[in-house]
């Protein structure tokens, strides 16, 4: 299967950014490090942490399982297929969110970067990056020579 090519310019990134919000909640637990995840957790981001297992699953099957939620979320992907070399694009997404009031985590996959924001502030934050990338081809701002 043929990828298109990483972008690392950090103006045509913005300009790019493309973001989609997923349905549903998505909720941030942690688990005991010796917890097994059973295969209909489908989490769809995990990280080991000396405190234990961070898993992020639909809000629902955290709900089914008992689990303590720490954030219920938003998920909202940028489309624009970012290079995972390229410089500012956290950066630029988590001022421009920080300016309007909105908490961002942030997780990198190998193709898209991945934002999770309070449920409740979904639609600022899609506004936030609507303008983002409206003014992005304008940024002025190059990583490449």
């Amino acid at each position: 299967m043929s990828m298109p090519t990483p972008i690392s310019d950090l103006g045509h990134l913005l300009a790019a950014l493309s973001p989609q919000r997923h349905p549903g909640t998505w909720a941030w637990c942690t688990l005991a490090l010796q917890a097994a995840l059973d295969a209909d957790a489908q989490p769809i981001a995990t990280m080991r942490e000396d405190e234990g297992l961070s898993v992020v699953v639909a809000d629902e099957k955290a709900a089914a399982r008992g689990w303590p939620v720490a954030f219920r979320a938003a998920w909202i992907t940028l489309r624009v297929h970012s290079d995972l070399h390229a410089v500012g694009l956290t950066a630029a997404v988590s001022e421009a969110l920080a300016r309007a009031g909105i908490a961002c985590n942030v997780i990198a996959g190998t193709q898209h970067d991945h934002l999770f924001v309070p449920v409740e502030r979904a639609g600022d934050a899609m506004r936030v990056l609507a303008a983002l990338q409206a003014g992005g081809a304008n940024a002025g701002v190059s990583s490449e020579t």
